[in-house]
């Protein structure tokens, strides 16, 4: 049994991930830190070099190498489960858990953050809002088809 882990980039999915693994006895894998190893890009360089439908072709590829994994906790980007059917792939090999956050939240982990991601990386704030506000808008029908949603600022190990 594995729990996927989705929701908004800022979410909390790495933090709670772990905190979750730990507390289940389960092993924890970071989709983002798997793609880094196993491509020698960070994802930043990746997006910049090879744009963003290369990084998703092989995100998607690596998600499905988790199906023969057991007993897991993964934490997956945030927009891995919107593309390629990676969402009915989640909900068929595990637990969906979906972190939500408001967009006031995300922001505001944004701003403090020292890991920039890409699609939002540089923007300025009035427009920042409106690319975080507009994507969550694009996504949130996915990441609510999880089978389990929870607070983002607080989740329960002990759901």
């Amino acid at each position: 049994m594995n729990y996927y882990l989705v929701g908004y980039m800022y979410s909390g999915k790495s933090t709670f991930g772990r905190r979750l693994a730990e507390h289940r006895g389960m092993d924890y894998i970071d989709l983002d830190r798997a793609f880094e190893e196993r491509y020698h890009y960070t994802v930043p360089r990746f997006f910049a070099q090879f744009g963003e439908q290369a990084f998703r072709t092989l995100e998607s590829r690596l998600l499905r190498s988790t199906a023969a994994l057991d007993n897991c906790v993964i934490a997956t980007g945030g927009g891995t489960p919107c593309h390629d059917g990676n969402m009915d792939f989640i909900l068929a090999h595990g637990t969906a858990v979906y972190l939500r956050m408001s967009v006031d939240d995300i922001i505001a982990r944004a701003l403090v953050s020292r890991n920039p991601r890409p699609l939002i990386h540089n923007l300025p704030p009035e427009q920042l809002r409106s690319t975080i506000s507009a994507q969550m808008k694009e996504r949130e029908s996915v990441y609510l088809r999880a089978h389990v949603v929870l607070d983002g600022l607080n989740p329960p190990v002990d759901f």
